[in-house]
């Protein structure tokens, strides 16, 4: 069988964290070399960047020579592009903002085949090996190998965390905590302490159901402390944010020898994924 497993699905079964990078660049390169320096998982944001289901397979292509996880992230209500992304070899779909567990159990049938869910069946694509897998093989793989992520980015859905976390074919729920500051009243403060009580009620929550919950992290202290609460997937930094800190590493370092530059984008990165 050709099928690939879920590094992360088996890296948490065992109690082990995972760790994911975000990916802006659609260069096939940068998948290629993620996945090839070993990292769990690549989160790749189709809910806010502008690239096609198509050029999102290409990349998965490249990501493919090493062992890194696909976590794909469709917009909301995308159903329909959630199942194209499974079958161009996702892992992991994320979906976000999650109204309730009714949305959740949604997101389920879409993404599972049947009994599990509704999802239709095509085996012509690299998630079923190009058809040289047996229909029940491959469906039975793909239904125990797809991790669902489910992102919960306002207080009221956060409240319900260990419900949606409760629903059948729910793995794992996170916020996302730059919506979730705006939504709230706090945009961009990071430290707000009410992120902190949203990351212990989504620990609770994975307490109470014996399932999973997820997280970004901006620092090496920040992923520590999130393990320390029984997070087993976490997400740090991105590639438009390492390229941004390191060239200006360089004018910062290159300045002492006189080297001036035009720089626009003077100040520090605002990204949840790093401080």
């Amino acid at each position: 069988m050709n099928m690939r497993f879920s590094r992360i699905k088996a890296k948490i079964s065992r109690g082990e964290p995972a760790l994911c990078v975000c990916l802006h660049l659609t260069d096939p390169s940068v998948y290629e070399l993620t996945s090839l320096l070993g990292f769990d998982g690549i989160w790749m944001d189709l809910e806010h960047h502008g690239y096609s289901v198509e050029t999102a397979a290409q990349l998965m292509r490249a990501a493919r020579v090493g062992t890194a996880d696909i976590v794909a992230r469709p917009a909301k209500g995308e159903f329909m592009r959630m199942g194209r992304l499974l079958e161009m070899g996702a892992q992991v779909i994320m979906y976000p903002r999650c109204d309730n567990p009714a949305e959740a159990a949604e997101v389920v049938r879409w993404s599972k085949f049947a009994p599990l869910g509704t999802r239709g069946f095509d085996g012509g694509n690299p998630d079923g090996s190009y058809t040289a897998v047996p229909i029940a093989e491959y469906i039975a793989h793909a239904n125990r190998e797809t991790l669902i992520l489910i992102q919960l980015e306002e207080q009221r859905v956060i409240d319900q965390a260990e419900a949606i976390l409760a629903t059948p074919g729910v793995d794992m729920i996170m916020i996302g905590p730059a919506d979730f500051s705006i939504l709230e009243g706090f945009p961009g403060d990071f430290e707000n302490p009410r992120i902190a009580k949203a990351f212990e009620k989504l620990a609770a929550a994975a307490r109470n159901t014996g399932k999973h919950w997820a997280c970004t992290a901006g620092s090496f202290e920040k992923t520590k402390q999130a393990i320390d609460l029984g997070c087993r997937l976490v997400f740090h930094n991105a590639d438009i944010v390492m390229i941004k800190s390191a060239m200006e590493q360089i004018q910062t370092r290159f300045a002492e020898l006189g080297f001036k530059f035009n720089n626009r984008l003077r100040g520090d990165s605002h990204s949840y994924l790093k401080e």
